[in-house]
């Protein structure tokens, strides 16, 4: 597993981002898990998020993209701070755009989005936190291919949780690929998390220990994609 895997996986239990337990998502399922990309606050934390964002992305998709584009809400400040490492990084100007849940209608920047334009022949990476469903891909993909003639690259998530999505057998990100048309990735996969936390410390404590990897194993055993 490449080092900054290593260090985002850790950063994240440090961040208290990602957290184990007994959680109930959104969709109803009982979780061992829950990450919660809001925790990140600091100006340090939100440097270090970029950079792994920015790391992931060139590993994944390289330089030849123009936008990263951040669904409101939590994709805005993602989209940002990763803007900035990548300039930082690897020396080229991404523009960051991000869109609005009401327009706005007055002032030099009124319309439905945020940050720079999209203009025709654009390639988008899209830059999310976490993907359980790809619901939220059905309202801005359209708003996305609807603004110009962009071409939408690939999207980065920064957690992976493996689950089936809607369809009921493929993971959500996979569905998202099928269904647009574009590459999906994640910074790490939930089996990676689990192969690099299991029975290791972190701030001086076994994060997943045996009782825990069983309630996770158990978890994917219900609702795992196949």
């Amino acid at each position: 597993m490449e080092q900054y895997k290593q260090e985002f996986i850790e950063f994240m239990v440090e961040s208290d981002v990602l957290k184990f337990g007994e959680f109930t998502l959104k969709s109803g399922r009982k979780s061992p898990f829950f990450m919660n990309a809001g925790a990140y606050v600091t100006g340090s934390q939100l440097k270090r998020l970029g950079e792994y964002y920015a790391k992931a992305i060139h590993d994944k998709y390289g330089d030849d993209f123009d936008v990263l584009f951040g669904p409101a809400y939590k994709g805005i400040p993602i989209s940002v701070v990763t803007a900035i490492a990548y300039s930082e990084l690897y020396g080229k100007e991404i523009r960051y755009c991000s869109d609005r849940k009401e327009e706005k209608d007055h002032g030099a920047d009124k319309g439905s989005f945020l940050g720079s334009k999209l203009q025709d022949g654009d390639r988008v990476v899209m830059i999310e936190d976490v993907t359980t469903s790809g619901k939220s891909m059905e309202e801005t993909v359209p708003k996305v291919r609807g603004a110009a003639n962009v071409e939408i690259v690939g999207l980065m998530v920064s957690l992976d949780r493996m689950e089936i999505g809607k369809g009921g057998q493929k993971c959500a990100l996979e569905e998202v690929k099928e269904l647009y048309g574009f590459e999906t990735n994640a910074i790490v996969t939930m089996a990676e998390v689990v192969e690099h936390l299991y029975n290791r410390e972190c701030n001086g404590k076994v994060v997943i220990d045996d009782k825990l990897k069983a309630a996770i194993d158990a978890y994917y055993e219900q609702y795992g994609a196949k």
